[in-house]
């Protein structure tokens, strides 16, 4: 079982609230270099002064260089994650990405093709529908250089945040509360929170928080009832990666050197709604017919028996 495989390992619950702070701590090191080109292009004395706002005052440098610079936090964060793994559980980093003898990377590309493949139609079918929403922005040199770097740091972004949640807090959470709704429903609920102030939720309200949960909640869904994160690792790595590569906007937390511009107004509620209600659960039940899911009350809210599991590793 993939939350209770960690009760072999030392799992109190003060350490992963210890294990957290370090991830944290980890990440805020590696917004240094950010900051440290913000001074140099004057962001930071505008931002002091009040003249601009955090978003504008970012703006300021290379959209390029910007992208990489807010992604190398999280290459950095994962250096927090390997110390709390290492020093405070003694636990291996397979342990926390599947109960497969070996990490199933068929899996991994299943998720990302299929969240990569339904963004690209679904993007390619509103340009030909509403093209007067669209700019086209792709520029050779600039789009080069986004996909040298986002192919290797939007991966980075995204596995992090799977690990942290679907992984580390997942487990963290399972042997405390010894059943699997508890982690499910705090890990998706965090998981959202964090995004509270990303510049979509100034745009969109409120509503759009009903997305973020809802994601967590399926990328938690998923890695449940596959008894692993390979298909949440494909599918948040495939989303995030096409959609830096195939369209920006003004109003998202990432602007960048994509092939299309995003120029319409957003909008609130069914665009909001639909992948939560519609998509969400056709990818689940793609997901369940291939590989065969089962016993979904079980392994959705069963309860977790540590002790006859430390019993049967102690043998």
């Amino acid at each position: 079982m993939f939350i209770a495989q960690a009760v072999k390992y030392p799992h109190d619950f003060w350490r992963y609230l210890i294990g957290s702070v370090l991830v944290i701590i980890a990440s805020v090191i590696g917004q240094i270099p950010l900051v440290i080109a913000m001074v140099f292009e004057g962001g930071i004395e505008k931002l002091a002064k009040g003249e601009t706002s955090m978003q504008e005052a970012m703006n300021l440098l290379n959209t390029n260089w910007l992208t990489f610079l807010m992604l190398f936090s999280f290459a950095v964060g994962f250096v927090g994650l390997y110390g709390a793994l290492k020093g405070l559980h003694q636990q291996p980093f397979k342990l926390l990405t599947t109960t497969r003898r070996k990490i199933d990377w068929k899996r991994i590309f299943f998720g990302f093709s299929l969240v990569a493949v339904f963004t690209i139609v679904v993007t390619i079918i509103d340009f030909k529908t509403n093209p007067g929403d669209y700019i086209f922005n792709f520029q050779p040199i600039p789009f080069l250089i986004l996909f040298c770097i986002a192919i290797v740091m939007v991966p980075i972004q995204t596995s992090l945040e799977e690990y942290v949640f679907r992984g580390y807090l997942m487990q963290g959470f399972g042997l405390f509360a010894k059943n699997r709704w508890f982690p499910l429903l705090m890990t998706s609920l965090i998981f959202g929170g964090l995004h509270f102030f990303n510049p979509e939720v100034g745009q969109m309200g409120n509503i759009i928080m009903v997305y973020y949960i809802g994601t967590g909640l399926f990328l938690g869904i998923i890695t449940l009832m596959d008894e692993g994160m390979e298909l949440s690792l494909g599918f948040h790595a495939g989303n995030n990666l096409i959609g830096v590569l195939l369209v920006t906007a003004d109003w998202t937390a990432f602007q960048s050197e994509s092939i299309l511009k995003d120029i319409s107004k957003p909008s609130e509620g069914l665009d909001v709604l639909f992948p939560v209600l519609i998509i969400y659960p056709i990818f689940l039940l793609i997901m369940a017919k291939v590989y065969r899911w089962n016993n979904w009350k079980e392994k959705l809210f069963g309860k977790i028996e540590v002790s006859e599991i430390s019993s049967n590793a102690e043998n």
